[in-house]
């Protein structure tokens, strides 16, 4: 089993994306809105936001912050269509402002329900 980790640049795509990975065989998509080095810097992330944040103050940064998808993948044939429906949706992974992907083996995975 492997962990199909992409962080998302637009999150205007997003829809356009988790309906492209339901297509490709995904059945359970995570999405986390998160941030990087570089998106904190060039846009001064979180600098007035209060030490001790509510959903409110949040809010009003979620349209700048990338979203990170993860799922969990048992076969090769459906990363491969993962990854082809992800470049469709965001464009060529190896150009800028796309995307980045990773595919990360598990070694074991619990709690993991498989629906038929």
């Amino acid at each position: 089993m492997n962990m199909v980790l992409f962080v998302l640049n637009d999150p205007e795509a997003l829809d356009d994306l988790l309906t492209a990975w339901e297509e490709a065989g995904v059945k359970g998509i995570t999405v986390l809105p998160s941030t990087g080095l570089g998106r904190l810097r060039q846009y001064a992330l979180f600098e007035d936001l209060p030490l001790i944040p509510s959903l409110d103050d949040m809010e009003i940064h979620l349209e700048k912050l990338s979203r990170t998808l993860f799922t969990i993948c048992d076969d090769e044939r459906t990363i491969d269509r993962l990854v082809e429906a992800t470049q469709k949706v965001v464009g060529n992974l190896n150009e800028p402002n796309t995307g980045i992907l990773a595919v990360i083996p598990l070694a074991r995975v619990y709690g993991l329900n498989k629906i038929n």
